[in-house]
């Protein structure tokens, strides 16, 4: 039996619960099927069906399992989880997403500093059903942030520094400060604000630092440096708050549209997406639901939005990239 905790998430995780982990995920390895289904016994859900998944398995494995039950547990990276997550708009179940890849963006803003079997263990131990909003970028869902412009190609510089890709790394770094400074987005923020900036920062209300969540709204930044600070962008943009940029103004809207003169990258919670020269999004006020640890494990560790420091702290440890 699941404890007692919120009764919805109780209800669930003793019906149908089905755990699926990508093999292609850093934290996941032989034995975490083994560790998983131990960690369900131990709650006494030994009724949970654990399958470690080939990364090419994982839609199908996905939509299986989104198909029979209550409780979806995923274990992968950010675009796994962001998939994951996405596929779970238009359905009732409950979606725990354990950290398995490099920066765990929405993990971590449900279940902290946590690594995937402490996070699976305390939600598990005292459970609470958290209803997650989120923003829409044309087809694609997204539930941390979004970023658009020349700066979200610093990630690609970023990739081949940690892989000790160093040549690669520079031209990356040179490649995107050219397109930034020679490509601005024009964007309008609702129907009040408009202009044109280096690049574009739209927060849920999940990890935003300036809203709470019973905000409906999304918090969208503008970010327009001059060419000598193109490199304090990208800086901040990876490894800091971007907020503390001069370069950067703000608004909280339900609406945006972004325009480039070609396509825009984009980046939906830290993965890559593929977007046209249009980008519009907008807010949703239920994205999904998850399922988190209760006041009782918060009080022992952490809990929702109480952390996302791998935007701030490089220093801190994380695992290894996955889809």
């Amino acid at each position: 039996m699941a404890a007692a905790g919120d009764q919805r998430a109780a209800e669930a995780l003793n019906k149908r619960v089905v755990a699926v982990l990508n093999s292609g995920s850093g934290s996941c390895n032989e034995e975490s099927e083994a560790r998983a289904n131990a960690i369900f016994a131990q709650a006494g859900l030994p009724h949970a069906v654990v399958t470690r998944v080939e990364p090419a398995k994982i839609d199908a494995a996905l939509d299986e399992a989104i198909a029979h039950a209550d409780v979806l547990v995923v274990l992968g990276g950010d675009g796994t989880i962001r998939t994951a997550a996405d596929k779970c708009r238009a359905s009732k179940i409950f979606l725990l997403p354990l950290p398995g890849g490099t920066m765990n963006m929405l993990p971590k803003a449900l279940y902290g500093q946590r690594a995937w079997p402490e996070a699976l263990a305390d939600t598990l131990a005292d459970s609470e059903v958290h209803e997650v909003s989120g923003g829409k970028a044309g087809d694609h869902g997204f539930f941390v942030a979004a970023m658009l412009g020349a700066p979200t190609l610093w990630a690609d510089a970023r990739e081949a520094v940690r892989g000790g890709r160093l040549v690669e790394a520079v031209k990356r770094s040179i490649t995107a400060a050219r397109r930034g400074m020679s490509e601005p987005l024009d964007y309008q923020f609702g129907e009040a604000l408009r202009g044109s900036a280096e690049a574009v920062v739209v927060v849920c209300p999940l990890i935003s630092k300036v809203m709470s969540e019973d905000e409906r709204c999304l918090e969208a930044a503008a970010l327009d440096p001059d060419a000598a600070g193109l490199f304090r962008l990208g800086f901040h943009a990876l490894f800091d708050d971007w907020r503390a940029d001069e370069s950067v103004s703000r608004a909280k809207v339900r609406q945006v549209v972004v325009t480039g003169h070609g396509r825009v990258p984009v980046i939906l919670d830290g993965e890559k997406t593929r977007m046209g020269r249009r980008v519009e999004i907008s807010f949703t006020p239920v994205a999904f639901r998850a399922l988190v640890p209760g006041a009782a494990a918060r009080e022992a560790g952490e809990g929702v939005k109480s952390v996302l420091e791998m935007a701030r702290d490089p220093t801190r440890e994380r695992g290894q990239g996955a889809r």
